[in-house]
This record gives structure tokens, C-alpha cells and sequence, in this order.
């Protein structure tokens, strides 16, 4: 089969996420028969580094024998099992896992089956948890600039990226949003650590000011991800969590994209060395295989729930693959690849060598600045280098770039005008290089 056979059965059925069809009149879907490792191959062989780890899933390459091997096995005794009422080792097994290796006092684990839907099991817990308290007034939520949580209505509406959110206001429920700490924003001479205690204060004038009707505030530790892979400090993390406290608000973390080892530790929230009300996880924790999220909370929050049912105060959220033993068992391989193969470490080795490789592109006169958060590399392009001046969003540079780095055999998709590095760790520092190669040229061309 030719690549052309495949994309012309796409287009004629297929309305793929986040796109605007009619690009694809003048701009070719990828189409890919196979991945290995960090690679991925065209129906003619062409291969290409899977740079984004296919949307920020992948931890440990394509076709992994050992995550291969785990579902095999399950697939012969059980695929399927409806949560409610029901059990299954997989899914008793994984729970004991994460409640071990996640901050200490998270002990409950509530399943659903992609990043947006436990977002919403976490909003909804929250603002349940202060009614069945006596006190649903506490209703409303805050949330970071620039930050992102999902799709769905709730998600949606703590979220503040204006291309998924906008048409959609009408429909989202009112959120208070908070400056963004990204140290991006930070004025000349500022530290990270500077800049994210002097926008915690407006956090902090939010909370005081909104306290008895907060539920909840949510972030992305460390990372906001589809904002622009804008990174902050982690001392405003620690500033939260005591504010929180104070204020008798909860904190949900929404380690969607940055768990799992991708900002320099297993979880970003050990960087503050703090533990959420909520830890929402996806994406990695099936290394990309199958779908699956939870919510993980703590001991006090469960007992709130946990009553006659004719009270009728239990949490009735539900969906229909929730814990699925499938998916159980590749979440259940990926953490013994990282409980046995040193992952963390050797991270930090490759994320020496990311920095490395891009140290160059830093005197780009094109390039506003080069950031880094463990295995989470950014470079954004810039109008002017001294202002920091943007290019208007209808040049669509990110988007030349993205065309000229498929030729060069990269799969690096820009958030607008920030490229990103965020691969399998089984990336070689061979591989690195050459994505930096990759990504000078592609830099060169988009802004030329």
C-alpha cells in the first residue's frame, strides 16, 4: 500500500482531533504502518523520530516487548470487567502500586479513562466533598493563565487557552484565573524563583478575598503544557499548598502530562515536596498503550463519601472502562520498567544531553529562549529577540517548521511557535543531536 492510497480511504471518512481539515487539501497526513523504539515508518519506509512521544504518551518507545508481553498475557485471562460491584487483580494490583509510589497520604484511587474525564471526576469530588461538609457554597474554582486541563466542559472551563476555549465560553462555568507563574514572563534579571513568588501574590489576594466559596484550585506542576511548555519554579507549589491550607481550599494537581518522570522526577509534586488533595494521571502511566486515568485522594476525603447509601452522599461518577484489566497490566509493566531499569537516572543523563545539543540555538536571533524541565525541552520563536515580540498567529511559522522537520524524518507538531522535545526515554544522545539538527534548520527556514 502506497502512503497516498491510505490518506485518500482517511479523508474521505475520518475527522481527526485538534485540526482544521482543510489544511489537509495542500498539507499531507502522516500516515505510519509500524513504530519500534522512537521510531515510526511510512507505508514506503520512510521512519521518522516520534519526537512527541505520540502527544506526550509514549515513556518507553513503540512496540515494547516487555508492555507487549504484559497484555498478551492478560488479553488470554480477562478484557474486560465492569468496576461496579466487581474486581479484578490488575486493577487492586495498580491501585496498591500508585498509592506506594505517589505522595505520601494519597491512599484512594477513582478510575476513568482519558485525561479530561479525570479532571472532571476531580472538580466534581471536590465541590461534592464541601457539600456533603454542609457547605456547598464552596462551588467555585481557580485556575492558571495560560494553563490547560483537557476538553470536556469542565476541563475546559479551568482552563485558559483561548483556541480550544473560546467559542465555548457560554457553556463553562465561571473560574477565577490567576497569573501564570511561568518564568518565561519574568522581567530582565528575574528569577524563576523570583517571578513565582512575586505572582503567587495575586493567588494568594484571590484565595483570601474568595475563600468561603472556593472548592479547589488546579495546575499543572511545573509545566503548562498545551500554553506553550511554559515552566515555573517549584516554590510556588510550596506556596500554594500552604495557602490552600490556610484557606481551607483543596489543590488538585493535574500531572496528566508532566508525570511519570518527565520533569526530573517520577512526579512534579516531589519537586515542592508537597501532596495534592487530588493527583490527576494519565497519559504515561500506560506508556501510551491504552487508555487510562486516575484520580488518587486521600484518606479524609474518602470518609466524606462513605455513608448509608440512603443518604444518597456516595460519589455516582462512572465510566464504562473504568479500570480496564488491559490497560491495568500495561500500567502495571511501565512501573516495573521503572522500578527496575534506573529510569529517573538515566533520565537525568539524557535530559544533560537535550540541554547540550540545543545550547547553540540560544543565540538564535529568532529564538525568545530555550527552557528546559527534565525530559521537557522548549524553544520558542520570536518576531524580535529583544522585545521578545511574537509573530502574528496567521504567519503560521510553527507550522513551516512542522512541515520542514517530516522531511528531515522528525515528528516535532509546535504549540503555535514553540517546538518541543518530549520523547520516548529510550531516546538515544545520537537521536538527540539530530533533533537539534533538525530543529536549527527548521528554525532557520520558519523565520527566514
Amino acid at each position: 500500500m502506497l502512503n497516498s492510497d491510505i490518506i485518500q480511504r482517511d479523508l474521505s471518512v475520518l475527522w481527526h482531533p485538534c485540526t482544521q481539515m482543510k489544511d489537509h487539501e495542500t498539507i499531507p497526513l502522516l500516515p505510519i504502518r509500524r513504530g519500534e523504539g522512537v521510531w515510526l515508518e511510512d507505508f514506503e519506509g520512510k521512519r521518522y523520530i516520534d519526537a512527541v512521544s505520540s502527544w506526550w504518551v509514549n515513556l518507553f518507545g513503540h512496540a515494547h516487548p516487555r508492555i507487549n508481553a504484559a497484555i498478551r498475557e492478560q488479553l488470554e485471562s480477562l478484557e474486560h470487567l465492569i468496576l461496579a460491584g466487581c474486581t479484578h487483580e490488575p486493577v487492586v494490583a495498580l491501585s496498591e502500586r500508585l498509592v506506594d509510589i505517589t505522595p505520601s497520604g494519597l491512599s484512594r484511587c477513582f478510575y476513568a479513562d482519558n485525561g479530561s474525564a479525570a479532571v472532571e471526576v476531580a472538580l466534581k469530588m471536590s465541590f461534592h466533598y464541601w457539600h456533603n461538609q454542609g457547605l456547598s457554597r464552596k462551588k467555585r474554582f481557580v485556575a492558571l493563565q495560560k494553563g490547560y486541563h483537557g476538553e470536556t466542559l469542565g476541563a475546559l472551563a479551568v482552563g485558559d487557552v483561548a483556541l480550544y476555549k473560546n467559542v465555548y465560553a457560554p457553556l463553562l462555568i465561571d473560574t477565577l484565573m490567576a497569573p501564570s507563574p511561568a518564568g518565561c514572563y519574568a522581567a530582565d534579571g528575574e528569577s524563576y524563583e523570583a517571578f513565582a513568588r512575586r505572582q503567587f501574590e495575586e493567588m494568594a489576594a484571590l484565595l483570601a478575598q474568595h475563600a468561603d466559596e472556593l472548592a479547589a484550585v488546579i495546575v499543572e506542576p511545573l509545566v503548562q503544557g498545551a500554553g506553550g511548555m511554559r515552566m515555573y519554579h517549584p516554590v510556588y507549589l510550596s506556596l500554594l499548598r500552604e495557602a490552600c491550607d490556610h484557606y481551607n481550599v483543596h489543590l488538585i494537581a493535574d500531572e496528566i502530562a508532566v508525570g511519570f518522570g518527565r520533569t526530573g522526577t517520577l512526579f512534579a509534586c516531589e519537586q515542592a515536596q508537597i501532596t495534592p488533595d487530588f493527583l490527576c494521571l494519565s497519559k504515561g502511566i500506560t506508556s501510551g498503550y491504552l487508555p487510562l486515568s486516575v484520580v488518587l485522594t486521600n484518606e479524609e476525603i474518602y470518609q466524606a463519601f462513605y455513608d448509608d447509601y440512603l443518604n444518597l452522599s456516595g460519589f455516582f461518577h462512572s465510566h464504562s472502562y473504568t479500570g480496564n484489566p488491559l490497560a491495568c497490566r500495561a500500567a502495571l509493566a511501565t512501573l516495573d520498567i521503572f522500578a527496575e531499569e534506573n529510569v529517573i537516572e538515566k533520565n537525568r543523563e539524557l535530559a544533560q544531553v537535550m540541554d547540550e545539543a540545543t545550547r547553540g540555538l540560544r543565540d538564535h536571533p529568532h529564538v525568545g529562549e530555550v527552557r528546559q524541565q527534565g525530559m521537557i525541552l522548549a524553544i520558542e520563536m520570536v518576531k524580535n529577540k529583544g522585545s521578545r515580540e511574537a509573530y502574528p498567529w496567521q504567519e503560521r511559522r510553527g507550522l513551516r517548521f512542522y512541515q520542514h522537520a517530516l522531511k528531515r524524518g522528525a515528528l516535532l507538531r509546535p504549540l503555535g511557535d514553540v517546538i518541543y522535545f518530549m520523547p520516548p526515554y529510550v531516546i538515544t544522545p545520537e537521536e538527540i543531536h539530530q533533533l537539534a539538527e533538525i530543529a536549527l534548520e527548521g528554525i532557520d527556514i520558519a523565520t527566514g
